[in-house]
Order: C-alpha cells, then sequence, then structure tokens
C-alpha cells in the first residue's frame, strides 16, 4: 500500500481560442493588475499581444516583462522582479514555453516572499502568501503549468535549482492549442521528447502511486499516440491539442511522483555542453529504460499494454520493454534529434565529472532501480 497526498490546486481550461479568455479568468482572481511574463520568440508570434488584449479588455492594467532566455537564470528572475516592484501586479501570467513559467514562478517567490532565488532551493521554504498565477503554454513540453516547481539556473555556478512550494502552483492552466501551431519543428520535437519522457518515467518512480500512475498512463497514450501526428502534420490542431493535454497531465503526474534518473543524466549535459534539454533527456532515455527494465519490466508492459501493445494508439511500436526503448529512439530520429551522444559534441573525456553530477541531482533519489556514479558512467558510455 502506497501513502500519497493528492490535493489539486491547479484549475485547467483548456480548448482552442481559450485564450481569448485570459481576462476573464484573471478577473475572477480579483487581479487588476497584471504582470505577463514572456520571451522574445512568444512575443514575436504574437501570442503575448493576444493575451494581454484579452486582459486589457476586461479592464486589467497590464506590464510585459519579456527578458526571459532559454533555461532562465537568477538574473531573469531579478529583472523581472525589478519590473514588478515598479509595477505593483495582484497576479503574475507566466505565458510561454517551460522557461516563461518557471521565469514567472521565480518571480513570484523573491517578489511575494523576499531574498534571493537561491533561499527558495528546495522544497517548502515560501514563508509568505505567494501572488496567484495563471500559465499559458505555448508549447506542449515541461507541464510546468500543473507544477509547483520552478527550474532556475544560478547565474554564477550555471547549477540548475529545483525551487518548489505549494504556494507556487499555478491557480489556473490555461492550455489552448492553438498557440502551439507556430512552434518550429525543432521545438516542437524537443518539447514533445521531454514530456514523452515525464509519463514514461513517472509511470516507474519509487514515489508512483494511484493518482500518479492515472495521469502518466493518460498522458502515455496521448502523447505516444499523437507525437508521430505534430511532425508530419503540424497544423493538426486535434494532435496539437492531445500533445498540450498529455504534457500537462505528465506535469501532474511529475507532482505527485517526481521524475527519474533520465532526467538526472539530462542536466549535465545541459550544463556542461549545453545540449538542448529534450534533446539530453531523449538521448538518454532509451538507456534508462533498459537499465530500469530490471526492476519493473512488469510496469513497462503494463503501460504497453495500455496502448494496445502499440496497435491502437501508437504506430510501429513492438512488444517488450525493448520495443519501448526502440520506440523512444525511433522517434527522436524521425523528429531529426541526435540518438547518440556523439553528434552532439560530448567529449567522453568528461562522463566521469558528469556523472558525478549526476549523481547529485535530486530525480535520481527517485529511480526505481538504484543509481551510483558506476552506473551513471557506464549509462553516458551506452548513449556515446
Amino acid at each position: 500500500m502506497t501513502s500519497f497526498d493528492f490535493q489539486p490546486r491547479t484549475r485547467i481550461v483548456f480548448g482552442p481560442g481559450k485564450i481569448d479568455a485570459l481576462g476573464e479568468l484573471a478577473s475572477e482572481l480579483g487581479a487588476r493588475r497584471a504582470l505577463v511574463v514572456s520571451d522574445p520568440g512568444v512575443v514575436s508570434a504574437g501570442h503575448t499581444a493576444r493575451g494581454i488584449a484579452a486582459l486589457e479588455r476586461a479592464g486589467i492594467q497590464t506590464t510585459l516583462f519579456d527578458g526571459v532566455h532559454e533555461n532562465p537564470s537568477t538574473d531573469d528572475v531579478s529583472a523581472g522582479v525589478k519590473l514588478a516592484k515598479r509595477n505593483d501586479p495582484e497576479i503574475l501570467i507566466g505565458l510561454g514555453g517551460g522557461s516563461s513559467m518557471d521565469c514567472a514562478k521565480g518571480i513570484n517567490f523573491v517578489y511575494s516572499c523576499g531574498g534571493q532565488m537561491r533561499d527558495y532551493w528546495g522544497v517548502g521554504k515560501a514563508l509568505s502568501p505567494m501572488l496567484p498565477m495563471i500559465a499559458v503554454p505555448t508549447t506542449a513540453g515541461t507541464g510546468s503549468e500543473t507544477q509547483s516547481f520552478a527550474l532556475i539556473s544560478d547565474s554564477q555556478t550555471h547549477v540548475k535549482m529545483a525551487c518548489g512550494d505549494k504556494k507556487a502552483a499555478c491557480r489556473i492552466a490555461l492550455l489552448d492549442p492553438e498557440l502551439t501551431v507556430s512552434q518550429p519543428p525543432r521545438v516542437t520535437a524537443l518539447t514533445g521528447i521531454d514530456a514523452l519522457s515525464h509519463a514514461l518515467e513517472t509511470f516507474v518512480t519509487t514515489r508512483r502511486n494511484p493518482i500518479s500512475l492515472a495521469f502518466s498512463r493518460e498522458s502515455w497514450r496521448l502523447l505516444a499516440g499523437n507525437f508521430s501526428r505534430v511532425i508530419a502534420e503540424p497544423a493538426d490542431i486535434e494532435a496539437r491539442g492531445n500533445m498540450l493535454l498529455g504534457a500537462s497531465l505528465a506535469g501532474l503526474a511529475i507532482e505527485n511522483s517526481m521524475l527519474g534518473v533520465a532526467h538526472s543524466l539530462a542536466n549535465p549535459l545541459t550544463t556542461v555542453f549545453d545540449v538542448p534539454h529534450g534533446q539530453a533527456v531523449g538521448v538518454m532515455l532509451p538507456h534508462v529504460i533498459r537499465f530500469n527494465a530490471a526492476v519493473v519490466e512488469t510496469q513497462y508492459l503494463d503501460l504497453l499494454r495500455d496502448s494496445d501493445n502499440g496497435s491502437a494508439h501508437v504506430p510501429g511500436l513492438s512488444g517488450g520493454v525493448a520495443g519501448l526503448a526502440d520506440f523512444v529512439s525511433r522517434m527522436l530520429a524521425a523528429a531529426g534529434l541526435a540518438t547518440k551522444l556523439r553528434p552532439l559534441g560530448v567529449d567522453p573525456l568528461k562522463f566521469q565529472d558528469m556523472a558525478t553530477q549526476a549523481a547529485k541531482q535530486w530525480t535520481a533519489t527517485f529511480n526505481p532501480r538504484p543509481v551510483r556514479e558506476e552506473e551513471l558512467l557506464a549509462l553516458y558510455q551506452q548513449a556515446f
């Protein structure tokens, strides 16, 4: 029997065109002044302007912070906090990919509770109430909109800090698949693989429970069955919607079960060699699946049965755990992503140091099969 504590904190509003209801939703939370946190790419796509227009139609005074970078840093958060202090917002809107949503959460921590971002590294360190937040994802990837964690990189050390507190959970996640159609193909691929990894890892972590498994199963069905569709047909709004909803459900799974060692291995690849997160976790995931199969083969096979062993929802997926690992590799290749570390310019002489870093990652502690530096080093070598 697995103990758990499940308390839904985020209202999910889903459907094409729902961005136009952003002002109405913010008004329901009693806000008259909003800080919108976005990034230049989303701004240039026109999504930020559409969100701001919806807020202003509802009579909400809006300030835009568009200084978010990929893998948001403590510098990004500090710049956003300065702007917030000048405008006294009553609500934060994270409009963009995982970087925008995480940066908005980071701003919320420091603006609402004081101090510096590193003060909130860990769990439950926010000692004051935080501003309500609405997340509007424009990518189907991180699932940050349904999580209470923000990943913020220290600008000096480049270490990724996982800062989590239930008070940081978004009050509303507004899921509009129309906003994801404009993604460049590479962004669709990178975020989609990241979401798939969330479904697979949450299904087997040591903290999995009946609630997280329910989210993981449906997330897997939606993501694995639609990833190829959005790669082949980027304008397929139904497939886009399934990917967006699947990523958010995977976020709920993470919130209730955490992640595993594929993410522990991915973070040093991003920190040391600047490999994009989705690429990094994707290239390691097949090897982690084979490694974990020694202790969770039954769980993996259970997940395969949920998709009728591939025949109904996941075209081309063969049976067994090896087929599951091969499926991930094929999805990487089909999306134009690397399936090995060598083409990514990774230096094998750095593997030992990276294994040391990976062993210190929090997610490694939830992996179903215990890992030490030796096993992590071997996984990097296998992926090379």
